[in-house]
């Protein structure tokens, strides 16, 4: 197994149906699904919204610190047998906030096995503070200086949930701010939204990092520049082919984003929801589009690369990845 970062990772989305059923044993909340099966028979996804209507609803049963806890324990136990190695954990205040949960509970759930993540489960964790893009900047606002009062142990600010329809550019104050306080800053661009939303990020919001990025190949003055920048893109084939923005893995556009040079990663995305984790996606990518191992290495080295970890920390990774290989 090849050591890599996961660098594009919802920790609401390593909800897996069986620990949602335990979950909502323990706090008394009557699921709509009578068993494990009516739960995944939902998970068939037309869409990015379809997805996220179930995602958001199965959140219920996250009520209390420990609940948070055990989630993030649960994500750690699998990625290390996916060969993870340093994870970028991005969570969704707001998803909390409206259900009435407070943000001491969700992040200090998370927070607290991050902190013994290395120990525990040999990966480096840092942990993101992910904003809701179909929300208004305001109330993004108002929850990262709460994170900022509090000194929420947040290494960065994402953008996620639904894209179209909600550029980049709705969030320049937001991004301007985390930037002021000294956070890395990534966002989804580029995924059901348009090339445009790319550069938007990039040159508006400043974002070091674009989370997706594959409908960057429709566009290719901006494939020229994100070779030429080095810009990470954290790619989710498992993802994409599950919400429909690739049709299938035979099409998936990471082979040819790794052809012409881009900066690209592998990474599970909401792995409960789209069948699987890193090693997932990189056995399917072998499988079905014949992925050599030059290039799984050369992926891996992306990963570990493009993440916000310490230079001594990818150092390490590098050599151990080298090392692999030998």
């Amino acid at each position: 197994m090849l050591p890599v970062a996961e660098l594009h990772l919802h920790i609401e989305g390593t909800l897996e149906p069986e620990l949602i059923f335990a979950l909502a044993e323990r706090n008394g909340i009557s699921l709509p699904y009578a068993d494990l099966d009516e739960l995944r028979a939902r998970y068939e996804f037309t869409d990015l919204q379809s997805f996220l209507d179930l995602y958001y609803a199965n959140m219920a049963v996250l009520q209390t610190e420990q609940d948070f806890a055990d989630m993030t324990r649960a994500y750690l136990a699998r990625a290390a047998l996916a060969g993870v190695r340093h994870a970028e954990i991005m969570l969704d205040p707001q998803a909390h906030l409206s259900r009435g949960v407070p943000l001491v509970t969700c992040v200090n759930g998370v927070a607290s096995v991050l902190a013994t993540s290395e120990g525990d489960y040999g990966i480096s964790t840092l942990l993101i503070a992910a904003f809701l893009r179909d929300q208004s900047e305001e109330s993004a606002l108002a929850v990262l200086e709460e994170l900022l009062a509090m000194q929420a142990p947040i290494a960065g600010i994402g953008l996620d949930s639904a894209e179209v329809g909600n550029p980049p550019a709705k969030f320049e104050r937001l991004f301007a701010r985390a930037g002021d306080a000294g956070l890395r800053r990534i966002a989804h661009a580029g995924e059901e939204g348009p090339p445009s939303y790319i550069i938007e990020a990039l040159d508006v919001l400043g974002v070091e990092r674009i989370d997706h990025g594959i409908r960057c190949m429709e566009d290719p003055e901006l494939v020229e520049r994100l070779v030429e920048e080095l810009t990470p893109l954290t790619v989710c084939p498992l993802s994409n082919v599950r919400l429909r923005a690739v049709d299938d893995m035979a099409g998936h556009p990471l082979p040819a984003m790794l052809a012409v040079g881009l900066n690209v990663s592998v990474n599970s995305d909401d792995p409960a929801y789209f069948g699987g984790y890193v090693d997932d996606n990189f056995a399917q990518l072998a499988s079905v589009l014949g992925l050599s191992e030059f290039d799984c290495v050369r992926l891996a080295a992306n990963s570990i690369r493009s993440s916000f970890a310490s230079e001594e920390r990818k150092t390490e990774l590098l050599a151990e990845l080298a090392a692999s290989g030998s």
